[in-house]
């Protein structure tokens, strides 16, 4: 007994803490902190880099972005910021871009939700083959059936060059993802509220109104943001689908490009007046959308 504890004490004495490599853990740590920070500081430089360059290049002249192409204004100069706002185009690029993401959004928020509600709540046969269905949706991008829905949308819908024509693939191509992250927002819902609300006579269309949409908030603007992002930045259906003064602000930003090549902070001033909204809307329910991915995530 006293060999082992004039041992013990030799180790103690020799490795402080216990560790019997001789390194604490906090300063290991520490270390990861550091470089997780750093890592996430470069990933944050590379995002918001060209961002800042484009805000700030529109408040400068031709002549400075020629003469210092990194430097900040001097001085600052709201011409440009004016031209744009002051341009009767951009105003119907905006409000075209925005009806069509609103109808998009609508469309995805409401029937995801539908589609999602029996995947989730009812149990019959063939519902997890029928739910890698929508899995498998989120392999095909809008742009591999790009051809075939020009053909069908301008051909045999009769929708073309109308917002309805673009708003209703691009509602259809964002049905899988509203599905997979709304789904398990409804499974979480406990049975007994359900059990509840067919006892009292709600009845399962009752159910979805009165309980199911209102719990399921969290995933609704979650999948709304992520419709309302997406179809605000579609470029490839609207630049096939859209003419004249239907088309959007992407499209609007590409046409102001090539009409005033030479009039490069200009062109800064539109692209960044153009993706302002986006941007706001964006960062404004960045916490929902993280919440309702936690959510989906953990349902």
């Amino acid at each position: 007994m006293a060999i082992a504890t004039t041992t013990a004490r030799g180790t103690t004495a020799g490795h402080p803490g216990g560790n019997a490599s001789g390194h604490s853990p906090s300063r290991s740590g520490g270390r990861a902190n550091v470089l997780v920070y750093a890592i996430a500081l470069v990933v944050v430089a590379l995002s918001l880099g060209p961002v800042l360059y484009g805000v700030l290049g529109g408040f400068r002249t031709n002549a400075q972005l020629a003469e210092s192409p990194a430097g900040l204004p001097d001085p600052w100069v709201l011409g440009n910021y004016t031209a744009v706002l002051t341009n009767p185009s951009f105003w119907k690029y905006a409000l075209n871009s925005t009806i069509i993401a609103l109808v998009t959004t609508m469309v995805v928020v409401v029937f995801g939700l539908m589609a999602a509600y029996p995947l989730a709540r009812f149990r019959f046969r063939f519902r997890e083959p029928l739910f890698l269905i929508f899995v498998t949706g989120l392999l095909f991008p809008a742009t591999v059936a790009i051809i075939p829905l020009f053909i069908l949308v301008t051909k045999d819908l009769h929708l073309g060059n109308t917002w309805w024509g673009v708003a209703l693939p691009q509602a259809a191509f964002a049905l899988p993802m509203t599905v997979v992250i709304l789904r398990p927002f409804l499974q979480a819902i406990p049975d007994e509220l359900e059990e509840a609300a067919l006892i009292d006579g709600a009845g399962r269309i009752g159910f979805f109104w009165r309980i199911l949409v209102p719990l399921s908030g969290p995933g609704m603007v979650t999948v709304g943001v992520l419709a309302f992002v997406g179809s605000w930045n579609a470029y490839l259906l609207p630049l096939l689908l859209l003419q004249g003064d239907m088309r959007t602000l992407p499209l609007g930003v590409a046409d102001f490009s090539s009409q005033h090549s030479s009039d490069t902070a200009g062109v800064f001033a539109f692209t960044t007046l153009a993706m302002i909204p986006a941007l706001v809307f964006f960062l404004a329910m960045q916490k929902r959308i993280v919440s309702g991915l936690q959510g989906a995530v953990k349902g």
